[in-house]
């Protein structure tokens, strides 16, 4: 780097600062150098040349590195690339152990209640959008599990713990397929919580079985069967209505229903809206019965099912319906579910996009989720699309850097 490099640098720089209203002291902090290096930078006396410095001076001022440098390098993201370094070992433990074939350990000599407990905060992690955390918590966990079933002390014993099974697995099946992108190893999370399910004889779980199933059926591209899936443990559910945590399961069959329905092409946009809306409607009287609920270690309730009528819309297309029908919703009732305010945030910058003059009120909504839950955003398929549509369009040049900034965390070169 030349020192006419280095002025363009400085200059940049100091730009950027000024533009998002920071004192010299203030990026010095964040960026974690001092205010002297700072202002040399600035100033073109110092060579900015060490791509740590560029990336803490750029992700500050939360812009994208080639604002600084004029060209761009590979985004790194530490936290989504953890969850990924621990596929192996959870590829191992869901593919080595089965009900019939338990692991060769000692099982954990903890109290149930310390076994719970890390499932709960397994299905915390996941809400959270940790999703490095989970995948790396996850095999030990299924695994002292698995061994703790096996050598259960009676039948009682035994269910309980095929129940926190189960609530292990289910959120390694989304983790894996709604963040990740591996497919198989989805089905195989799932087919194994279902063989610890089947063990109870227990509809209401076997209805709970079947809604993550309809997840897995949608991702590899049968709405029809992952409606039908859904459906019929509705169907099942109706008969054993009979605690509240059973009116939630049914409202999350009805959200999951309408969701098939967005994806399904041989029906008319007509039609699929119509019986969106039909789900909708249901799935907001069992809310209005129920409250807010943890049921499941999921979030049923009024807020779940107004962030469903903005995601909805914007999967049907009807963009206007979508940001009118955010009016009343607050997303941020669900604290201990990031992940879920997050997909509320982009779902709405998704259908801003498309309306026209408000494609910066989108950028900002895109950041509002980054911000929330960026491990989820940065693997979001439908985000990095639309943060790629508006790349081609007319933005204020404050959006415009914003954009750039936000493509560049998510590894897409504008």
């Amino acid at each position: 780097m030349d020192e006419e490099q280095a002025r363009r640098i400085g200059d940049r720089l100091r730009s950027a600062r000024r533009q998002r209203g920071m004192s010299l002291r203030t990026l010095a902090g964040l960026a974690g150098v001092s205010v002297g290096y700072l202002s040399m930078v600035e100033n073109g006396r110092r060579l900015l040349d060490r791509s740590s410095l560029i990336t803490a001076f750029a992700e500050a001022l939360q812009i994208a590195p080639s604002e600084l440098t004029g060209q761009p390098f590979a985004p790194a993201d530490p936290r989504s690339s953890e969850a990924h370094e621990a596929i192996p070992a959870l590829r191992l433990a869901l593919m080595g152990v089965t009900m019939a074939a338990p692991p060769d350990r000692r099982p954990p000599e903890v109290p149930v209640a310390v076994l719970a407990e890390r499932v709960e905060r397994a299905n915390r992690l996941y809400h959270a959008a940790e999703y490095g955390t989970l995948a790396a918590n996850l095999p030990a966990l299924l695994a002292d599990l698995h061994a703790a079933a096996e050598t259960a002390d009676g039948v009682v014993a035994r269910h309980e713990l095929l129940r926190l099974l189960a609530d292990a697995y289910h959120p390694g099946c989304t983790l894996l397929l709604k963040n990740l992108g591996y497919t198989d190893l989805a089905f195989i999370a799932v087919t194994r919580a279902a063989e610890a399910i089947a063990e109870l004889d227990d509809p209401v779980y076997s209805a709970l079985s079947a809604f993550f199933h309809t997840h897995v059926l949608m991702a590899v591209g049968s709405p029809a069967e992952a409606l039908a899936q859904a459906t019929a443990a509705a169907n099942t559910l109706q008969a054993h209505l009979t605690t509240p945590d059973a009116y939630a399961l049914l409202g999350e069959l009805h959200l999951i229903s309408a969701t098939c329905l967005t994806q399904d092409r041989k029906r008319s946009g007509k039609t699929r809206a119509e019986e969106v809306r039909d789900h909708l409607t249901e799935a907001a009287d069992l809310a209005d019965r129920t409250g807010e609920t943890r049921a499941w270690h999921l979030n049923f309730g009024p807020t779940n099912v107004g962030i469903h009528h903005v995601s909805l819309n914007t999967d049907l297309g009807l963009h206007g319906e979508a940001v009118q029908a955010k009016d009343g919703v607050r997303p941020e009732t669900l604290a201990e579910a990031p992940g879920r305010q997050a997909a509320f945030h982009a779902d709405l910058g998704r259908s801003l996009t498309h309306l026209r003059g408000r494609e910066a009120e989108a950028v900002a909504a895109l950041l509002t989720a980054e911000q929330i839950a960026p491990q989820r955003i940065h693997a979001n398929a439908p985000v990095r699309n639309t943060v790629e549509y508006l790349a081609d369009r007319q933005l204020p040049t404050g959006a415009a850097r914003d954009l750039r900034g936000l493509a560049h965390r998510i590894g897409l070169s504008l």
